[in-house]
């Protein structure tokens, strides 16, 4: 007799938990005006603020936010993206903060980059200015031969105006290379300079005391194994 008692009041409170499970929600909210709405699906003039969904029994379930228009989901998609890549530039700021302060630990070692980096490019130059002097003295010859025929430079012949035309492009080419080289040395120097700005920000979070650079202009270093030939 107990037993079939158990069972029985096992049976209803399944049958209960079960039907409370099935029952549709209650959603309650205070719309636009004041006024406490209560109902059994999402309410409609509530949609541009909070509802709570409750159970049959008034147990808090969930709270519904408000429903965007399409034009609000894409603005809060976009300040979503802008966020995520605002997160993701932090990341990489840091990331290479520190690959920096791990290739530069003091002044002195990014000085004698920037002195290597620089008397590379040297090096490239002294090689197109001595080609250019090269070029300069045939052109003398040039210059000597068609003295010949200035009378008539028609009469010149094609092998010696061929060499001529091919050295004013070949002086042209070291011209502008050397050119490109004194560029290339600007971008450099305004390329450390910017690194060392950072640096000393760095040099002080880290609490190092980075060695102080010789003063005067930065000197040039070892030769390096460049040329420029045309």
């Amino acid at each position: 007799m107990l037993l079939q008692t158990a069972l029985t009041a096992g049976l209803v409170l399944a049958t209960c938990l079960c039907g409370e499970a099935a029952a549709q929600s209650i959603y309650t909210c205070v719309d636009a005006k004041g006024r406490k709405i209560t109902a059994d699906r999402p309410i409609a003039e509530c949609m541009d603020r909070t509802q709570q969904e409750l159970t049959r029994s008034g147990r808090l379930r969930r709270e519904v936010g408000p429903s965007l228009t399409a034009q609000e989901r894409a603005a809060q998609e976009e300040k979503e993206k802008l966020a995520a890549e605002a997160r993701a530039r932090e990341v990489e700021d840091k990331r290479r903060d520190r690959a920096l302060l791990l290739r530069y630990p003091a002044r002195s070692v990014h000085d004698q980059e920037r002195i290597t980096a620089l008397a590379q490019i040297d090096e490239v130059i002294k090689a197109a200015s001595k080609r250019t002097v090269e070029l300069a003295g045939q052109r003398k010859a040039i210059n000597d031969e068609f003295e010949f025929y200035v009378k008539d430079p028609a009469k010149a012949p094609p092998e010696l105006k061929r060499r001529l035309e091919e050295n004013d492009s070949s002086a042209a080419v070291q011209k502008k290379f050397i050119a490109d080289q004194e560029q290339e040395k600007k971008r450099v120097n305004l390329r450390f300079d910017e690194e060392l700005v950072k640096l000393k920000q760095l040099w002080t979070l880290a609490g190092a005391a980075p060695a102080s650079p010789a003063s005067g202009a930065v000197g040039k270093a070892g030769p390096a194994k460049a040329a420029a030939k045309n």
